[in-house]
């Protein structure tokens, strides 16, 4: 359904359950985010974990391009979605967020139960000792090994820029990568890459806040990949409505109650004042 009927469908389904939503890129894209698999996005082809550990040229890409974008994310702020989404558990209408997203943007908007299933950009942990340090810290590194370079490769407002705070850069010859002051390890973005599982903690309590609710919906996910879609299967087994915000296909569209296509602030904005009116 379009936004037009989807809302009333929607509103109808939810009213009196208590849900547990499900977020992906889509829903930051409105803050400046860019997604992966939306209608208008660029074919990308994100760096796997196998890449990051085994080879130094992949990872002096990724960090190069990372120093150059994370400050775009780190200075990005919340969309209507997002507080929406915050008002909605305020007032007792959801239970809590499992978001795909690294930008801990539903955090700055005031929800107070997410769960961050790929990590975010902001941590960054020795993949040898375990240390870890936040990415400011670890700017302030990465500007004293590498001083010029994020204004060689230009503004940041005229880079492009991935949704996890990657930027898309020519060259990234001469970076000096920071190992970790503790060991001398491999640092990493503490981030779930490509090729990489969720840790099997994060899912239980994933799961745990999913199974505490009657209905679950998604925002702004494809559901390409499993971590998140292995919700949708699990909610739709238990026989409770699955409802589905997105625009552009989805992998859980058959395995929807309703399907909504409208973007992601519009919608939960909607939704929020049906439910959850000042």
């Amino acid at each position: 359904m379009e936004l037009d009927e989807g809302l009333p469908a929607a509103v109808e389904l939810l009213r009196g359950r208590r849900v547990a939503v499900i977020t992906g890129a889509g829903v930051s894209t409105d803050s400046g985010i860019p997604d992966y698999r939306g209608p208008d996005s660029p074919p990308r082809r994100p760096m796997t974990y196998q890449q990051f550990v085994s080879d130094p040229d992949f990872r002096r890409t990724y960090w190069a391009r990372n120093h150059v974008g994370w400050r775009y994310v780190h200075r990005t702020q919340p969309n209507a979605g997002h507080r929406a989404l915050a008002r909605l558990e305020h007032a007792g209408v959801v239970v809590g967020v499992v978001t795909q997203n690294v930008d801990r943007l539903h955090h700055l908007a005031g929800s107070r139960r997410v769960i961050d299933l790929h990590g975010t950009y902001a941590d960054v942990v020795c993949l040898d000792c375990g240390h870890r340090v936040t990415r400011d810290t670890l700017a302030q590194r990465l500007e004293a090994l590498n001083p010029g370079f994020v204004e060689a490769v230009g503004a940041v407002a005229d880079v492009e820029i991935a949704p996890d705070a990657d930027a898309v850069i020519e060259s990234t010859q001469g970076f000096v990568v920071a190992d970790c002051d503790v060991c001398g390890g491999m640092l990493k973005p503490e981030i779930v890459y490509f090729g990489e599982s969720v840790p099997r903690e994060r899912v239980d309590r994933a799961f745990a806040l999913v199974d505490d609710a009657d209905a679950l919906l998604v925002a702004g996910s494809s559901l390409a990949v499993m971590s998140g879609f292995r919700f949708v299967r699990h909610v739709a087994r238990s026989g409770r409505p699955v409802v589905v915000v997105n625009r552009g296909a989805t992998r859980g569209d058959a395995l929807a109650t309703l399907r909504v296509h409208a973007g992601t602030s519009e919608t939960l904005t909607a939704l929020a004042d049906a439910l959850a009116p000042a």
